[in-house]
């Protein structure tokens, strides 16, 4: 994966309406495009990890955003840099 200006965005925590349509407005805000997207349900558990493309957007700017929404929905919302998260984790 080619890692300039990428950064992975992983969701976990109780399946509710809306938690997709919440972190995409929260990543449209920001002009960050999503790249790649993998989302699941299970046993009422939600799911998901997103590749984005930050050429336009200020990394500090929009983790503050994700951490705020996700705490306003009760979900643990992270962003890490794609080459951090490639280099932890790499056998």
């Amino acid at each position: 994966m080619e890692t300039v200006n990428k950064a992975v965005v992983t969701v976990l925590g109780t399946d509710t309406t809306g938690i997709i349509a919440r972190v995409s407005a929260v990543l449209l805000k920001h002009d960050a495009n999503i790249l790649d997207i993998s989302q699941t349900v299970l046993s009422g558990m939600f799911t998901m990890v997103m590749i984005v493309d930050l050429r336009n957007s200020v990394f500090a700017d929009l983790a503050d955003d994700l951490n705020r929404a996700g705490t306003e929905m009760g979900l643990q919302i992270r962003i890490q840099r794609s080459e951090i998260f490639d280099a932890m984790h790499r056998i």
